[in-house]
């Protein structure tokens, strides 16, 4: 009976956390998709982009977030979550916002009298490889302050999650915030090249510089929330006794008082970053991110133009618009799940919780396999490879979700954000490789021809088989070198 009354008065706001965390994150990769949904139709012939040049500025972005989230983690467990958490959404939003700035520069530096006038310069030219070369300069510089600000984001989630849920309901928590990344890449196309069409219709610039600003302005709203909604559980005045004895419900009682008396932004003693390195832990968190990130973030900044380069439907197009929003659906739908899989092992099988998350990352592992058919699906119809990239998203993002989740299950809530930083940085220097390998292996394929060749495809189509191949097996790969270096579940306490 008491046990009944208690459940019944117990407070429920770390839900509401998971609300604002999905919401970041939601607004994290809106602000990141502007950039791959708009390039390719709008600044690409303004300023004589190629597919290298554009590979060129997500290797850059993925190189810099990559160094950010080795010091991100670090930062937010110094500053504290609250105020590091504002620091990140408040950087990467005025980031976000300047890229609109950059084709005005653009004209100006290379003196002409307006976009207009650099678009019609003959392509190929002299002339077009300058302004190619300092717009592509000036996108990186907004990109930049983009990953610097972004880095910060899943630190800062990974360790809000971890004071507000127990063990058991972590992946489920991740994986519903973690959704947000499907809903963002959802949204993105349904919204962002409809903006950039909206405002070039009506002569504002090319249309796309406003649609940076407006996607880049809804992370300062979110401050706003931020600011009067968290603090710390123990602190909280909207989470009562029986609501914070579930979340501490993993710990003893003499390390509930201690995690009471810890103060925000403390100094607390925790792991050092260098000595994090010496864990076969954080290795495996690191194999697990490098291998994989880079995928989800090729599907995330290429899938648009591989619509519009292989089947001819532009970004903005009816056509391609349903195309994206189909993909993302079904990574929306299907990676909801993958956080509720580990619980059920957890809770009916009576797994450990590393156990039951290994278990389950296997399972996603063979989700992505059917990229390796994506190319020959296509050539029945355009819908196939839409279809399988989406089944391949939704295992990333199950994947992800219970990749973050083993930090907390084995090491102690003081070093969480440093080691989430750390796969970070491992998963952008990942990504920096497929994002630059992507964009000179397309840019070659395409200038070869038929002379390039790979499993009986040509040209460019060949490249997108070569780099889908990778991508299919990427997981299983991490998933044995992760199952190696950690084959039983052990938490680190010093």
């Amino acid at each position: 009976m008491e046990q009944t009354t208690t459940k019944k008065l117990m407070t429920n706001w770390r839900w509401w956390m998971v609300v604002l965390l999905f919401v970041a994150t939601t607004v994290n990769y809106l602000d990141r998709q502007v950039l791959s949904l708009t390039w390719k139709d709008f600044i690409a012939p303004e300023f004589h982009w190629t597919d290298n040049d554009y590979g060129t500025i997500t290797a850059i972005f993925s190189i810099v977030y990559a160094i950010c989230m080795l010091f991100a983690g670090k930062f937010v467990d110094w500053m504290g979550t609250k105020k590091g958490y504002l620091w990140s959404i408040g950087i990467w939003s005025a980031g976000a916002c300047l890229h609109a700035v950059c084709g005005w520069l653009t004209v100006h530096i290379e003196g002409y009298e307006s976009a207009a006038a650099m678009t019609a310069v003959e392509a190929g030219s002299a002339a077009a490889l300058a302004i190619a070369s300092t717009s592509v300069w000036l996108f990186l510089a907004a990109r930049c302050i983009l990953a610097l600000g972004e880095a910060g984001n899943f630190p800062a989630a990974i360790k809000v999650t971890a004071e507000y849920f127990p063990k058991k309901d972590r992946a489920f928590a991740t994986s519903i915030f973690n959704s947000g990344a499907s809903i963002g890449a959802l949204i993105a196309p349904a919204t962002i090249p409809l903006l950039a069409q909206f405002f070039k219709d009506r002569g504002v610039g090319g249309g796309w510089e406003m649609a940076f600003v407006i996607i880049g302005a809804l992370g300062f709203i979110w401050m706003g929330f931020w600011v009067f909604m968290y603090n710390k559980p123990e602190k909280s005045r909207h989470v009562n006794k029986a609501e914070l004895e579930y979340i501490n419900q993993d710990y003893s009682a003499e390390e509930n008082a201690a995690a009471a008396a810890e103060d925000e932004g403390s100094k607390k003693k925790s792991i050092s970053l260098w000595k994090c390195f010496t864990y076969r832990q954080t290795w495996s968190f690191i194999v697990g991110k490098f291998f994989t990130d880079g995928v989800w973030w090729f599907y995330l900044f290429w899938a648009p133009a591989y619509f519009s380069d292989q089947y001819g439907y532009a970004s903005s197009s009816g056509m391609g618009v349903a195309l994206i929003t189909v993909l993302y659906a079904i990574v929306t739908i299907l990676s909801i799940f993958g956080g509720y899989l580990p619980k059920l092992f957890v809770e009916k099988k009576k797994m450990n919780p590393y156990n039951g998350r290994m278990l389950a990352m296997l399972i996603f592992a063979f989700l992505p396999l059917p990229a390796l058919f994506a190319q020959s699906a296509g050539q029945v119809s355009v819908w196939w490879p839409a279809i399988i990239i989406g089944l391949a998203g939704a295992g990333h993002q199950a994947w992800s979700a219970n990749l973050f989740s083993t930090i907390g299950d084995m090491f102690p809530k003081s070093a969480i954000s440093t080691i989430t930083g750390i796969g970070g940085m491992a998963g952008g220097i990942g990504s920096f490789f497929i994002q630059k390998g992507a964009g000179a292996l397309f840019t070659y394929s395409e200038n070869a021809g038929t002379a390039f060749q790979f499993l009986g495809f040509e040209g460019k189509d060949a490249g997108y088989m070569i780099v889908f191949c990778g991508c299919a097996v990427a997981y299983l790969i991490a998933w044995t070198i992760m199952k190696t270096l950690v084959p039983k579940y052990k938490q680190i306490t010093d």
